[in-house]
């Protein structure tokens, strides 16, 4: 992951490099999240994500794949909340 400003890249499973900007980042629980919109050339429809915040083994700052429904379930909720109470779309 790299990061620039609000603008994260990030490698997928073919080694292609996706940018993201960084549109919120949300604490649940004591943990951090970032909500993330995909760059698009134009398409339209595109989805935002929820990745979780965390430190590696080197201390770096890192953007992980939340693999338990539930948790996501959450957090997505929360989001949904901060959003319609603060307006932000």
């Amino acid at each position: 992951m790299s990061e620039k400003d609000n603008i994260v890249v990030l490698v997928d499973e073919n080694e292609e490099e996706l940018e993201f900007e960084i549109i919120d980042i949300i604490e649940v629980d004591e943990e951090e999240y970032a909500i993330l919109l995909p760059i698009s050339d134009g398409e339209p429809g595109q989805e935002a994500i929820i990745l979780k915040i965390g430190i590696d083994e080197n201390g770096e700052e890192m953007l992980y794949e939340i693999e338990n429904d539930d948790e996501w379930e959450m957090v997505a909720n929360a989001w949904q909340e901060s959003v319609g109470e603060n307006g932000v779309q």
